[in-house]
């Protein structure tokens, strides 16, 4: 479980006592059926799947004996794939996926090769040529299912997608065998969308993202709530306590807290809404917005080149959050006489006609990746927004190794400001919940 959730698996109480409850059910005898109990119980998606498939796999690590070498043996192993995908098979199609990754996906031999390809494996093997044998089986046999042609290609081409999916899962697990899960699940497959990469994400792993905003608001509400019950009593009032210790010869036995004035911070967000950090700042705004009610007060500024507030647009775009950034682009000013994000004429806009929106109170979040596109950075005005804020922080989609490379000023800005570099959604939520002042 806890390899599982060192990858961002959402693996709770409730996953552990329904994966349990679901292992009493099936018992322990038939070893596919007990994974396919904890799959169904404790994934959450098709895409955790490969990770799963690393910590629990569907053999029992023992490789299976390959075919004879040669065009014999290959034809052999062929027509066995072909029984089995007639007859539907998931235990033969799982020792013929062993033996033809053991037989034909094997390469290299030095300690840090990978050892094992299932592009190797499908490339000889080819199963998706096997499709007309397969239907002419079906169709010969005495019981076999009267369905249109059509339907009937459909059934063996899943059947077919299935055996390479087993094939993969196999040469993965082999390669895991040799260089360790941890490894391979980091390197060899897909994370989770929270942990790609703002800018290397494409659409379908934004659009999961801006879909996972609503569960992810609630657990980091969650944690506000429970940072703020925890602060709620503040420091320990040294006068009261000693007078409290009179009655017990001066041991300060219970220490009084200090009461605290009421009263939430009021957060401001500053975003940059161009090219590729659009994706990082649109899921950042429908987040916040998302945890508006553990705020005061929230107020959401975009720029380009000029800067709008956007407070109202995230409103009424948290129903539709797919076109957020076109509405921002169309309807807010934000550009200038060209497209080009520029930091310093933003903030130094930002210091001049926003000026109130930041007080004492406020926390400033800066969401951009710095990078002035050659022209004035302009710190003077951020630290003008910084003396008039409670604190400033510069959430940065770049790793650190690439702050102060080409036109990035983030060494300038971070002189001013604590930066932190924030590449996925993951460490996002994680800077926000420890971050924000409660």
């Amino acid at each position: 479980m806890g390899a599982l959730r060192a990858h961002g698996f959402g693996v709770g109480t409730g996953e552990t006592v329904d994966a349990g409850l679901a292992l009493e059910a099936v018992g322990f005898a038939h070893r596919e059926r007990m994974r396919e109990a904890l799959a169904a119980t404790l994934l959450h998606g098709e895409r955790q799947r490969p990770v799963f498939d690393l910590y629990f796999p569907l053999g029992d690590g023992v490789a299976a004996p390959g075919p004879r070498e040669g065009p014999a043996g290959l034809a052999g192993l062929r027509e066995r794939l072909v029984a089995a995908l007639a007859s539907g098979d998931g235990a033969a199609l799982h020792g013929l996926a062993a033996e033809a990754v053991g037989a034909f996906g094997g390469y290299g031999s030095g300690p840090e090769s990978d050892g094992w390809s299932s592009y190797r494996t499908l490339a000889r093997l080819r199963p998706e040529t096997l499709l007309v044998r397969v239907r002419d089986r079906l169709r010969d046999a005495a019981d076999g299912p009267e369905f249109t042609d059509r339907l009937l290609d459909d059934r063996i081409r899943r059947r077919i997608e299935d055996f390479r999916e087993r094939v993969r899962t196999e040469a993965r697990r082999r390669v895991a065998e040799r260089q360790g899960r941890d490894r391979v699940a980091r390197r060899a497959v897909a994370g989770t969308a929270d942990s790609v990469d703002f800018l290397l994400a494409g659409r379908a792993q934004l659009d999961e993202l801006r879909r996972a905003v609503g569960p992810l608001a609630r657990k980091l509400a969650t944690r506000l709530a429970a940072r703020r019950r925890r602060a709620a009593r503040g420091e320990i009032d040294l006068r009261r306590t000693l007078r409290r210790s009179l009655s017990t010869g001066g041991v300060p036995v219970r220490p009084v807290p200090r009461r605290r004035a009421p009263g939430r911070p009021e957060l401001v967000l500053l975003c940059d809404v161009s090219g590729s950090v659009a994706g990082f700042a649109q899921f950042t705004m429908l987040l916040v917005h998302a945890l508006h009610e553990q705020f005061a007060r929230v107020r959401v500024f975009a720029f380009v080149n000029r800067v709008d507030e956007v407070t109202g647009l995230i409103a009424r775009g948290a129903a539709d959050p797919a076109g957020l950034g076109e509405r921002i682009l169309a309807e807010a000013e934000v550009t200038g006489w060209h497209g080009q994000s520029d930091y310093g004429a933003a903030l130094g806009e930002f210091a001049r006609r926003y000026a109130r929106a930041v007080g004492p109170r406020s926390v400033v979040f800066v969401l951009g990746d710095a990078r002035t596109n050659g022209a004035d950075p302009d710190v003077a005005a951020l630290r003008l927004i910084a003396a008039r804020a409670r604190r400033v922080y510069w959430l940065n989609p770049e790793r650190p190794a690439l702050w102060g490379t080409g036109d990035s000023a983030a060494p300038a800005y971070a002189e001013v400001v604590e930066m932190h570099a924030c590449p996925n959604a993951r460490r996002l939520a994680a800077l926000i919940a420890r971050l924000t002042p409660v």
